[in-house]
């Protein structure tokens, strides 16, 4: 899956922790300039999941970020720009996507029943 990420100048072992997950980065957006308050333009195409860093961005951002995904039916994660937090968060929305999912489950390898 890709990923769209918000927030954060540096990703540090970000990175490391997505790909554990089967999750690669698309793009990265900072969300300190100021025209990314105002966008509203759509999601980079082959979008699956937006990360929002919460921790790190403005509240207008966050919102404009948060509704192209919406709008777009992308899945998105809200999180703090922290290995943990963001094991956590994804750790969440995958048992949510596998137990609403038939198909195959990313996180134990094998199909559900």
């Amino acid at each position: 899956m890709n990923a769209l990420l918000v927030g954060a100048d540096r990703l540090g072992n970000i990175p490391d922790v997505l790909d554990s997950f089967g999750i690669r980065i698309a793009g990265h957006v900072s969300g300190r300039d100021t025209t990314h308050q105002r966008r509203t333009a759509p999601l980079p195409s082959g979008i699956g999941m937006v990360i929002l860093f919460t921790d790190f961005l403005g509240h207008n951002v966050m919102q404009r970020f948060r509704d192209a995904a919406s709008r777009e039916g992308v899945m998105f994660v809200c999180c703090r720009r922290s290995t943990c937090a963001l094991q956590q968060a994804l750790g969440r929305r995958m048992n949510e996507r596998c137990a609403s999912c038939p198909e195959a489950c990313p996180k134990a390898g094998r199909r559900r029943k």
